[in-house]
């Protein structure tokens, strides 16, 4: 694996983490949500991470046809599924999402649990940035000890 292969590599990961927020603050914005458009409260969503596929060939094959795959062990989204736990039912006889019941449904999203996983998502972010810098300094480096030669 060369240095541009864990750059590549990184910047797989930072593009996950990056979606992985985005979604958790979906998450969180939409936890009080009742009614969408399907009907029904909000349903809490999650990323499914996986390794890219792609065979050390495909990937000097795509690199020399200007496509720029990712190296094979790089970082993709593979889906944002729904979460399967039921609602949470709250008895609001005057809320107008309120079933016959006076029961109202809302999304099974706990806040404390979505800010630990955004949390996680930002520390894994700055920890691929901080692998990117690495890689960065070394390549100057390196280039700084050829001129010197």
């Amino acid at each position: 694996m060369g240095i541009f292969d864990m750059m590549s590599i990184s910047a797989s990961a930072l593009s996950a983490e990056r979606q992985r927020a985005e979604v958790i603050s979906t998450n969180l914005a939409n936890a009080e949500t009742t009614h969408t458009d399907y009907g029904g409260p909000f349903v809490r969503k999650e990323v499914v991470f996986g390794e890219s596929n792609a065979s050390p060939f495909q990937t000097v094959f795509n690199r020399a046809g200007g496509f720029g795959a990712a190296p094979a062990g790089a970082v993709e989204i593979t889906g944002v599924v729904d979460d399967n736990t039921p609602p949470v039912m709250r008895y609001e006889p005057g809320n107008p999402d309120a079933d016959k019941n006076g029961f109202v449904a809302y999304p099974a999203i706990n806040p404390i649990s979505e800010m630990a996983d955004l949390m996680s998502a930002t520390r894994s972010y700055q920890l691929n940035a901080s692998a990117v810098n690495a890689a960065k300094q070394m390549i100057q480096d390196s280039i700084d000890i050829l001129k010197s030669s």
